[in-house]
């Protein structure tokens, strides 16, 4: 069974697979998951001892593959946080990892025994998967911005995203929306993701609540009840959201908006009122189509994989 190696890094925890292979990979499919695994991130222990996480797991999964399928994975897609540059294969900058410059393709390449690897950044890279087999699939332009952990953005134009100049482009959770406000693992103060991201509603709901166990999925919960203390936090964060949403619709005039990560699990608790206060900003713009992500929190392991796919569909042609 020919296969790749997919592997999503997250600020927390990582999601890796073994995706089957099209005969002809050409992306346009939903990848065939043939096997999926979750492991802790570790970031609490350092940048370096992440970054050996991630390579003998990614072993680890070539071992499983070759024993499962009587062949080792041919090609593998890492997805990774922060700033990268996807060219020379460097994970240059993450705050929530700690770690700068990082020549994680080529780390990961020698550990994989030679194997092409692309290494692609988590949110552009489930962006890839949400507008090539997700809900952007006949979008022309949009912007998806996952609420996680932290917030950023994946500009879809043409059916590819954009990287930027820089390897950047659509970090929208560093837009700053309130002035002065919150300090940013960034260096700002007051940027989006410090306000309307899911660990920022967390943190504010538990703060209001007193429960310091309380996370962003009981705050909705607790708005879906009618608590007050709830509705304020979330008014709050659904205001600061919109106020970031409304600068990029501005700037890239998208027809869809995607909103993915776990915020958007609170269903119309989150697109109800979301849909109504980007209305009410909006003056000259379009209105775009504000929807939720189709692929939930596998879009950047399914993106991880149409990265590899694209190495071999790439072999394939030259």
């Amino acid at each position: 069974m020919r296969h790749v190696i997919a592997l999503d890094v997250g600020g927390t925890g990582m999601k890796a697979a073994l995706v089957g292979v099209d005969p002809e990979p050409s992306g346009k499919t939903p990848p065939a998951l043939l096997y999926e695994a979750r492991r802790p991130t570790g970031r609490e222990r350092g940048p370096d001892a992440v970054v050996e996480t991630i390579l003998g797991f990614a072993a680890e999964l070539r071992d499983i593959g070759a024993a499962r399928f009587g062949t080792p994975a041919e090609a593998a897609g890492v997805a990774v946080p922060g700033i990268v540059d996807e060219t020379s294969g460097t994970a240059v900058y993450a705050a929530n990892l700690g770690w700068r410059n990082v020549p994680l393709r080529a780390l990961l390449s020698e550990r994989l025994g030679g194997v092409p690897v692309s290494l692609g950044h988590d949110v552009r890279t489930g962006g890839l998967a949400e507008g090539r087999i997700g809900a952007g699939r006949d979008a022309g332009r949009f912007l998806f911005v996952p609420l996680g952990t932290g917030i950023a953005g994946a500009i879809g134009i043409g059916g590819r995203i954009e990287a930027g100049a820089h390897g950047s482009a659509g970090e929208i959770g560093h837009i700053v929306v309130r002035p002065g406000g919150r300090a940013c693992g960034c260096g700002q103060r007051g940027c989006l993701e410090t306000l309307a991201s899911a660990a920022a509603v967390g943190r504010d709901w538990a703060a209001a609540c007193g429960d310091p166990e309380a996370s962003a999925a009981d705050a909705a919960k607790a708005v879906a009840s009618g608590d007050a203390r709830a509705r304020a936090v979330w008014r709050d964060a659904v205001d600061a959201l919109a106020d970031g949403l409304v600068t990029g619709l501005t700037l890239l005039d998208p027809e869809l908006l995607i909103i993915g990560g776990g915020l958007a699990e609170a269903g119309d608790t989150l697109f109800t009122p979301l849909r109504e206060a980007v209305r009410r900003r909006v003056t000259f713009q379009r209105l775009p189509s504000i929807v939720p992500a189709a692929l939930g929190d596998a879009a950047g392991c399914l993106g991880a994989g149409l990265l590899a796919w694209d190495l071999l569909s790439t072999e394939v042609t030259a």
